[in-house]
């Protein structure tokens, strides 16, 4: 659990922290005008990447509620940021670490956004049931076989209609 606290609290830290390492990697490690260029575009795109699935993270109601991540969360985001700081030291594998750190963002993106509806659509059944449960007369809560309860559906077709009308008219001068 502390792992995926610290990871929590990492993935927003790296929003920024990553995007700068690019740039003082290259500042150090990198030479050439277009890489220049190219690093340019790439770190804005890193930053708005890290960002945004930092908030899809964030956004999932679980990882609030915990303060911590999940542990495909700390694999998958964080292999990537293991290939942004790889790429960073521009040596002769940079290449590589770049590409792996392409294809793990867009993992990254779709794991964290596969998480977050999965959690959603959990708590939205979870929701569901709990109404479904309370809107349950109350003669027919916890009626099992046996119990004199009748689920069988009426006339009407409503399951719930016992067959009893109230009217109610008021009059007022």
């Amino acid at each position: 659990m502390l792992l995926r606290r610290l990871f929590y609290r990492w993935q927003f830290i790296a929003v920024i922290a990553l995007p700068v390492w690019l740039l003082v990697g290259w500042a150090v490690f990198g030479s050439g005008g277009w890489g220049t260029l190219g690093l340019a575009l790439v770190v804005p795109v890193a930053f708005i990447a890290l960002g945004i699935i930092a908030l899809l993270v964030n956004a999932r109601p679980t990882v609030r509620a915990e303060r911590a991540t999940s542990w495909l969360d700390v694999a998958v985001l964080g292999a990537w940021h293991l290939a942004i700081i790889g790429t960073g030291f521009y040596g002769p594998g940079g290449a590589w670490f770049a590409v792996f750190a392409v294809i793990l963002a867009i993992a990254g993106f779709w794991v964290s956004l596969w998480q977050l509806i999965s959690d959603g659509a959990k708590r939205m059944r979870a929701s569901i049931d709990e109404f479904e449960r309370l809107a349950q007369p109350q003669g027919r809560q916890g009626g099992a076989a046996g119990t004199g309860t009748d689920d069988q559906p009426h006339a009407s077709g409503r399951g719930d209609d016992d067959g009893d009308v109230i009217i109610v008219h008021e009059v007022r001068d």
